[in-house]
Parts: structure tokens; C-alpha cells; sequence
């Protein structure tokens, strides 16, 4: 922007759109009729031929700020636009899904227009030819007629008419599909695989096909079993649902009352000697269950969801006998009578209603949920928000009479109880048609198509191993999997990234390292994002992040956010300390998540035994609601994790830059069964600013294997007079 223009002051940006056509609205004004005069003469060109850009995949080389996203150039709307940085040889590129016959390319510009630009096209995004060009561009609206098959149409500039970026209101490529360089078109829709069973109250043997599961996977803690149990609306009577490993249990309404069991939806710790420490990785969604003794039991740990479901009783997340057990997670569900946590060490609850809850372990943190107890923390040990800040809950699969649709709920602000207690929730619906269902066996070549055409994604149960990124440009895509399909990154790449756009939803499933390093797992977003997505953010729920435990694997960080506004809602991202291919150096993975972004929430966050920082902040404004943290307990001695002049890394660590960050219901513990003669300075870090606030922190020693001597920064009691008896250390608030 020119000197001498005053600016407001903007995250990574400059002036938003509606400030900047105050500016430069006179000027454009004036331009208009003018420029249109000198758009460049042309034949005219077929009537027949369509717009085949709207709507589909862009990027740019850079964006000028939040407001100015390439995604506005395609989106049929004259009144938004992309803007680049101001400096030469920028470009917008738009990916038309498959190859295309065209017929002529519109560039509606803005005030900020290229004088010399190139029309360029592409097979396969890498290898370009110029179709057009030009050095005597007149802005305005110009038209280039061409002919010439491609996949790919890029505005390329070289040099500016103005002081700014280049500017387009909309850019418009005009053909029909087909020719050659493409690729096959893939359908949206069909069935759902063999590992998807789906079942109606008349289908013969529901309880023997669930009890068949069951005993696959009930110990199958590193199998390669995935399944998914999808229940259509109706009443089903005397059905004992024993959950497993790797299994989705969820109903096919459109509120959980629409199927309703008289039984129970079971997980209890049998195969492990009454420990529930370790049952991960399954789910129950959209189900009502009123249960046979009126008691339901859930007695899971973490990467294990309770979401949209009704129990008609109470609810238990103990294992019988009461042994350990360490979750957990409910969400957007209704429980008529009381949740008893027991033994549970911790437990976030978010947007629900619930009749009671009977005790707190370490840990129990509620937010938007009616009928919780008021925070009392330290003792007893519950922390509880009123309202959770922003929310929009995870999409899922309906039937629309016989149509499958997902359904994507409504982003909700300071959010209350339910989303369906007064009916349908608010939302969109968006038939299978539009979704690729992907299969074991498919290619992150033919998932990278299938996005590009526009398709979002519906991963069925399975692994998948990809060989390059699967990469997520168009803004509102849904990638949601069943049964915890698994996705595992060859030869060191990074399995899924994310663009800077508005309204991605990744949704319900695992990414499990692959034995070569990759620099992360899961990206939202490119470093130094700009944009600002807060009406429409992108959401991470039951993503689950794994290292090692299946076999050997190795990454620098499993998450990266970079995306301002992305609300991460219950991960599970680990390091595993058993299993296969496991050791200090064996599977080696530093950074559990870091965020960079502005604005990003986390409800629900469990990231544990990183090899050196679990979780770090670099964004601003950033919230946490619910910490679970261990540190790795394979460190093997005091060297291995010395930070400088520090006694080991923070589980949790704000940078020094960040003037703003607040978080609710943060717990650190340490099990150094290697070398229990380790200390940690402390469990959390943080800069000691106005704006920087923690409550309701603490840490705990696990047997006395390995101490902190403080809670966060230099305050908070050390742990190590607590010995072995495995009794926390807590700061009420902080500073």
C-alpha cells in the first residue's frame, strides 16, 4: 500500500476489503467505462461453451490480507476478490478437475491490474505453456479467446499498473471437459465397502454379527481390522453392542432419538485385567440407548468419542472392579441421568446435558454443559466454563429416506447444551453424490483427483498408505472417515495439508507415521497463512495423530496449524510408549502439535510423550479448553532431555512473542520408568503478561518415577514430596 495512506492495524495484513474500496472506490469509479472501452477485441466467442472455473480449487502465489483469498476469484460473486503482495510476478492458478476444451478465459479486475501478464495452461500443474500474452493490459473486464486442452489455467504476472498487488474481482475460464491429460473423471457416491455393515431392526443376527466383530477386536490394539456398525432409524431391542478397537458405532437418523436401542453400547476392560488405560480408538455417535440395568458403561481412555448420543439412565466410564481408566471425551450428548467418572483420572466434557456427575479424580473439565457442578477446583477437582466458546460439531452420515447425505452442522458462539435439543440442528446436508467414497486399495493420486474435481472425501474403513500429500485446496471440502480409516505417509512425505481456505472439515480418522521421517503429519494451513476464517473455520475433530505402537515411525511434528480461526475439537496426537517399534530414537517425533495461527481453539486437546515439546503456541488470542498430557517415559536419562540451562521440555508451551492466550483444565504427568531419578523444571511455560492466563493447572508424579519442581514457570509446589503416593500439585489460577 502506498506511503502516506494510513492503515489499520491487522493480523499479517493489510486493509480488508470493504476499507480498501473506500480508498479506491473514487478511482475505480472513474476507470470503469474507460477501461472497459479498451478491453482487447475479439471474435466472438460460442454461446455453448460453459463456465467450467467457478467454485473449483485456486491457488496464488501470495494474498495481500485475510480479506483477499484466491478462493474469491472463482466464487461467482463480483463483489469479493483476490489481491496478491505488491510486487511483481504474481500468479492465481485454478484447477479445472479434469481436461478441458477452452474457449476463452474473462479476467475481471480491480483498480490493481497487471499491465503485462501470461494466460498460461497446464496437463499437470507443473509443465506450462503460454496460451496469451500480453504487455499493454488495460484492466477493467478483459476477454482472451484461445483454444487448447488443459487441466490447469494460471494468470501468470509480470509487471503491476499500480503501487498494490494484482486484483481480481473474478477470474473466468470458459470450455467444455474432455481431451486428454486429465485423467478419467471418478463418480461421487456407491457403496459403502465390506467393512461397513448396515443394519435395519428386520436384519437377521445383529447381536452375533456385533458379538463376531467384537471378538476380532476387542485386544486388536495394533491390528488392521477397521470397522463401522451404521444402524438405520428404528427401535432395536435387546442389543448388548461391545465396542472394540478400530469400530464406529453410530445411528443413521438425523437426531439420536430417530434410532433408539433397549440395551446398552458397551466398552469395559476384560482383555486387559480390568485396566481401561489403554482401550482407545473407537466411537458411538447418534444413538439413543436406553440401557437394560439402567446403567450404561463407557469405560474408555483416549481417541475414543461419545458424541450425539442420548442415554436414557446413567452412564459409567469406569471398568467393572474399578481399575484405571484414562479419558475421555463427550460431546453434544444428552445423558438423563448421572455420569459417574469413578476411577477416571480426567474427563472434557463440551455442549451436553447431563442429570449429575458424581466425582473428580484429577482432571474433570466441563464447557456448555447444563447440569455440570461449579468449578471448585482444587477440590474437588472440576473446572467449568459456562459456555463454550465457538463450536460446530462433527459432520455424519444420514439416510434421507434411501439417500445417503452427511450432514454438516452449523458453527455455534458461546454454545449451551445440545445442537438437536430442540429438534434438527442448524446445518447443511450434502448428498454422497458429491463425496468420493474412498476404498482400501485407492491411490493419494486418485484422492488428489477426486478433491480437484470437487468431490469431498469419505474414507470407509480401511489403511491407506500414501506416497505423496493429499492435499485439501477447496474451501467447505469434507474429508470424514469411518471405522478409523487409517492413513499412512510413505517415503517421508506429509499425509495431509490443508490450504488456507475457508470451511475445511477433517473429521474421524487416523494418521499413523510411516517408518521414513516426515517433517509433520497432518498441516492445516501454509506457514505464514493470512487469511482470516472466523465466520467460516476449518474444523480437526477425532483426527487422531500416531507415532509408532503399529510398527517403527518417525516425524518431526504430527500437527502444524497455521490457519487462523481452525478449532481443533478432540485429538488424541501420541507418541507411543508401547507396542511395536518403540525406543528413545526408534520412533522419534520432537513436536507433538504447534500452532501458529491467530484465534485457533482447542476443546479437548491429548497430546502425550514427544520426545521434546507436546504442545507449542507460537499464535495469538489462542484458547484451550482441556489439556491431557504425559511426558515421555522412555527419555533415558536426565541428558536426554536437558533444554539448555532446563531441566527438560514443558508440556505445554507458550512463546515469549504471545501477549494473549488463555486456557482451562491443563494436567502434566511424568512416568520416567527408565530413569526415575529425572526432574522437570516444570510442566508448563508461559510468558508472565496481563493478557497470558492459565486455570486450573497441574502436575503429578506417576509412583515417584521422576518429579517437577514447579507447575508452571517457577510457581506451583515440586511433586517430589508427594513421593509415590501419585498426589498433584495444582495452581487455582495463573499469574
Amino acid at each position: 500500500m502506498p506511503t502516506g495512506i494510513p492503515v489499520d492495524v491487522l493480523p499479517r495484513g493489510r486493509r480488508p476489503v470493504s476499507t480498501r474500496r473506500g480508498i479506491a472506490g473514487a478511482v475505480t469509479t472513474a476507470l470503469v467505462g474507460s477501461l472497459l472501452a479498451l478491453a482487447p477485441s475479439s471474435p466472438a466467442v460460442s454461446a455453448e461453451a460453459p463456465l467450467v472455473s467457478q467454485g473449483k480449487a485456486v491457488t496464488a502465489s501470495s494474498q495481500e490480507h485475510y480479506g483477499t483469498p484466491a478462493a474469491d476469484a472463482v466464487d461467482g460473486d463480483n463483489g469479493s476478490r483476490w489481491s496478491s503482495a505488491a510486487s511483481d510476478a504474481q500468479w492465481l492458478q485454478v484447477d479445472l478437475g479434469a481436461a478441458t476444451e477452452l474457449s476463452k478465459v474473462v479476467l475481471q479486475w480491480e483498480a490493481a491490474y497487471a499491465k503485462a501478464y501470461r494466460i498460461e495452461l497446464s496437463a499437470n500443474g507443473t509443465d506450462w505453456s503460454t496460451a496469451h500474452s500480453t504487455t499493454t493490459g488495460a484492466g477493467g473486464t478483459e476477454t482472451v479467446n484461445m483454444t487448447g486442452t488443459a487441466r490447469y489455467v494460471r494468470m501468470q504476472g509480470v509487471s503491476r499498473a499500480t503501487g498494490y498487488g494484482y486484483s481480481l474481482w473474478e477470474f473466468k475460464v470458459f470450455g467444455a471437459t474432455g481431451g486428454d491429460g486429465g485423467g478419467p473423471t471418478l463418480p461421487g457416491g456407491g457403496d459403502l465397502g465390506p467393512n461397513v455393515h448396515v443394519i435395519d431392526p428386520a436384519t437377521p443376527g445383529i447381536q452375533a454379527k456385533l458379538d463376531e466383530v467384537f471378538a476380532q477386536q476387542e485386544s486388536a490394539q495394533f491390528g488392521s481390522g477397521r470397522h463401522a456398525f451404521l444402524f438405520k432409524p428404528g427401535t432395536y431391542d435387546n442389543i448388548n453392542a461391545q465396542i472394540g478397537f478400530y469400530t464406529q458405532i453410530a445411528g443413521l437418523g438425523l437426531n439420536p432419538d430417530d434410532t433408539t436401542f433397549n440395551g446398552d453400547v458397551t466398552v469395559d476392560a476384560g482383555w486387559f485385567g480390568g485396566n481401561a488405560t489403554q482401550n482407545f480408538w473407537r466411537s458411538a455417535e447418534n444413538l439413543a440407548v436406553k440401557p437394560v440395568s439402567g446403567t450404561n458403561r463407557w469405560a474408555v481412555s483416549q481417541a475414543a468419542s461419545f458424541r450425539r448420543m442420548h442415554v436414557k439412565g446413567d452412564l459409567n466410564l469406569a471398568p467393572a472392579g474399578y481399575g484405571w481408566a484414562s479419558g475421555g471425551y463427550i460431546a453434544d450428548s444428552k445423558v438423563d441421568g448421572t455420569v459417574g467418572p469413578y476411577s477416571q483420572q480426567q474427563w472434557y466434557t463440551r455442549d451436553s446435558t447431563i442429570g449429575g456427575w458424581t466425582n473428580g479424580v484429577w482432571n474433570m473439565t466441563f464447557s456448555g454443559v447444563e447440569g455440570a457442578p461449579a468449578t471448585s477446583f482444587p477440590e474437588p477437582r472440576y473446572t467449568t466454563l459456562d459456555t463454550t466458546p465457538v463450536s460446530r460439531e462433527k459432520p455424519f452420515l444420514y439416510l434421507d429416506g434411501n439417500e445417503y447425505k452427511v450432514f454438516a452442522p452449523a458453527k455455534r458462539t458461546n454454545s449451551r447444551g445440545t445442537s438437536w435439543a430442540n429438534g434438527a440442528a442448524q446445518g447443511e446436508s450434502v448428498p454422497l453424490s458429491k463425496f468420493y467414497v474412498v476404498k482400501p486399495g485407492a491411490t493419494a493420486a486418485t484422492i488428489n483427483s477426486a478433491l480437484a474435481q470437487g468431490l469431498n472425501l469419505l474414507f470407509t474403513p480401511g489403511i491407506y498408505h500414501v506416497d505423496r500429500t493429499i492435499n485439501v485446496d477447496r474451501p467447505g471440502t469434507i474429508v470424514l472417515g469411518l471405522g478409523l480409516a487409517t492413513i499412512i505417509p510413505d517415503n517421508g512425505v506429509t499425509a495431509m495439508k490443508v490450504a488456507d481456505v475457508d470451511g475445511v472439515r477433517l473429521a474421524g480418522f487416523l494418521i499413523d507415521a510411516g517408518p521414513v521421517n516426515s517433517p509433520t503429519l497432518l498441516e492445516v494451513g501454509p506457514a505464514g497463512a493470512p487469511a482470516g476464517h472466523s465466520a467460516n473455520p476449518t474444523t480437526v475433530q477425532d483426527v487422531y495423530i500416531r507415532v509408532g505402537g503399529a510398527g517403527a515411525g518417525k516425524a518431526t511434528t504430527g500437527m502444524v496449524v497455521n490457519s487462523d480461526d481452525t478449532i481443533v475439537d478432540h485429538t488424541w496426537v501420541w507418541r507411543a510408549d508401547h507396542g511395536e517399534g518403540v525406543g528413545w530414537e526408534t520412533n522419534r517425533a520432537d513436536y507433538g502439535v504447534r500452532v501458529n495461527g491467530d484465534d485457533v481453539l482447542a476443546t479437548g486437546l491429548f497430546v502425550e510423550h514427544f520426545n521434546k515439546y507436546d504442545v507449542e503456541w507460537y499464535g495469538e488470542r489462542g484458547k484451550t479448553v482441556f489439556y491431557q498430557n504425559e511426558k515421555a517415559y522412555d527419555a533415558p536419562n536426565q541428558a536426554a532431555i536437558q533444554n539448555g540451562t532446563t531441566k527438560g521440555y514443558a508440556a505445554y508451551r507458550v512463546d515469549d512473542s504471545v501477549t494473549t492466550h488463555e486456557a482451562w483444565g491443563l494436567g502434566s504427568y511424568c512416568n520416567y520408568d527408565v530413569d526415575p531419578a529425572i526432574r522437570q523444571d516444570h510442566g508448563f511455560k508461559a510468558p508472565v503478561k496481563p493478557g497470558v492466563k492459565f486455570h486450573s493447572l497441574l502436575t503429578v508424579s506417576l509412583g515417584g518415577n521422576g518429579h517437577y519442581e514447579h507447575v508452571i514457570n517457577d510457581t506451583g509446589a515440586s511433586t517430589v514430596p508427594a513421593g509415590t503416593s501419585t498426589v498433584p500439585s495444582t495452581v487455582v489460577s495463573y499469574p
